[in-house]
């Protein structure tokens, strides 16, 4: 799919969108933050996150591929008197500069070619927080295409040079009336 293709697909996704909600792993673990820094919300949507790292006084970046989604999170970051730099951009491996963010949040984006550039871009003692669907879902939410989703335990073996904080998978194992049990919640810090 040609980047163009992507870009509108994307576009005609967030058009009728509006929920804007920080990622579950980051809500969560806020304390891990540090007091300042630069963060990202890499693939960010509509910028639940990018809002939230802002409203935590990091210097805020959002990038995604949709120009749609960063209108609509550029009005939102206006409307709370927030600074959220936003940029539009296609992300491969070139795009992210070494050693750059404090933070990098990413969710409901998975491109394994990504990892190692992601890495790199966090400066020593830096902070990962990834969610993304996995194969062993209950439900139909998130894609379908299997090469979007994580393998058991997949993202403790993308992320292995990273120092494990936190990682939640919980599969279809116990009470499946409780619990997150579509998505990967994983926390790593550069060394």
């Amino acid at each position: 799919m040609t980047k163009l293709l992507i870009e509108a697909k994307w576009d005609a996704i967030y058009e009728n969108s509006s929920s804007s909600e920080p990622v579950e792993v980051l809500l969560e673990n806020a304390f891990l933050l540090p007091d300042h820094g630069v963060a990202l919300d890499l693939a960010c949507g509509l910028g639940g996150s990018a809002l939230f790292l802002a409203e935590k006084g990091l210097i805020s970046h959002a990038w995604d591929i949709s120009s749609v989604a960063l209108d609509k999170l550029k009005q939102k970051a206006d409307e709370k008197n927030l600074k959220v730099l936003v940029k539009q951009i296609y992300i491969d491996e070139n795009s992210l500069p070494k050693n750059t963010f404090d933070v990098i949040v990413l969710s409901h984006f998975l491109d394994r070619s990504l990892c190692n550039a992601i890495m790199d871009a966090l400066k020593p003692n830096g902070l990962l927080f990834y969610q993304t669907y996995v194969r062993d879902k209950m439900g139909s939410c998130g894609p379908k295409n299997p090469a979007f989703l994580l393998a058991r335990n997949e993202l403790l073996q993308l992320f292995s040079p990273l120092n494990v904080l936190v990682y939640r998978e919980n599969s279809l194992v116990g009470n499946l009336n409780f619990g997150e049990r579509n998505e990967a919640l994983f926390i790593g810090q550069k060394g």
